[in-house]
């Protein structure tokens, strides 16, 4: 092959290597997550939340049964943030909380709990959550959906340092982590919802159950006091 067909070769690769990074750089950074998304084992890592967040709040849960949070302490609680109008990412949130719920076994209610709590307690009072319990076949044993007054809600995400807010169409903004509260009250992980794995959440519900520490997705460890 002479000079100029080797020049002529190069520059091809070079203009097509170019053409396919441009390509995917105008891929939507969301879409290019879910290409990459699946179970990830490791997808949580430590916090230090020095609030508690099962204070004496006394909520409604999806049978209209007053729950007091204080009252779960003694279990660790996996908690996430969902509403029952949610078109997507709360039904994802609450099938990847079944799948827990699932692997868990007799463990759930027995030695730790999930609780699901309302980001939109304007609409999902007792009725609506028990609805959305049923629709997802989560209406079971040791896991709570829970509303409240606005007030108390907003009280009780901030404990998690979390905002409520809504759009100007007037959707809620999606919480989209689960974070385990060590049976004192404390919050030790939190997770991404879309991606930890019922295995990696039940080994460390267990630990905190027992009082061992907790592994976060990055290797280093947590302990669990209380």
């Amino acid at each position: 092959m002479d000079s100029l067909s080797i020049s002529n070769s190069r520059s091809i690769r070079v203009v097509l290597a170019l053409i396919a990074g441009l390509a995917m750089a105008t891929v939507p950074a969301c879409q290019r997550g879910e290409q990459n998304a699946g179970t990830d084992p490791g997808a949580g890592y430590a916090v230090q939340n020095s609030d508690d967040c099962l204070p004496p709040l006394t909520l409604l849960d999806q049978h209209g049964d007053k729950v007091s949070l204080a009252d779960l302490k003694g279990k660790p609680v996996l908690f996430d943030f969902i509403y029952t109008s949610c078109p997507g990412e709360c039904l994802m949130l609450t099938q990847r909380m079944k799948r827990i719920a699932t692997a868990l076994g007799p463990e759930l209610g027995n030695q730790v709990r999930l609780v699901s709590v309302t980001v939109d307690p304007e609409h999902d009072q007792p009725k609506q959550l028990a609805q959305y319990a049923s629709s997802q076949d989560a209406d079971v044993k040791g896991w709570l959906f829970l509303t409240g007054t606005a007030a108390q809600i907003d009280a009780e995400m901030a404990r998690f340092k979390l905002i409520r807010q809504h759009e100007a169409d007037g959707s809620v903004d999606h919480v989209s982590e689960m974070f385990l509260v060590a049976p004192d009250g404390h919050a030790v992980m939190q997770y991404v919802g879309a991606k930890i794995s019922a295995e990696h959440a039940v080994a460390d519900l267990n630990a905190a159950a027992k009082g061992k520490a907790v592994s976060s997705g990055e290797g280093s460890i947590e302990t669990v006091k209380y």
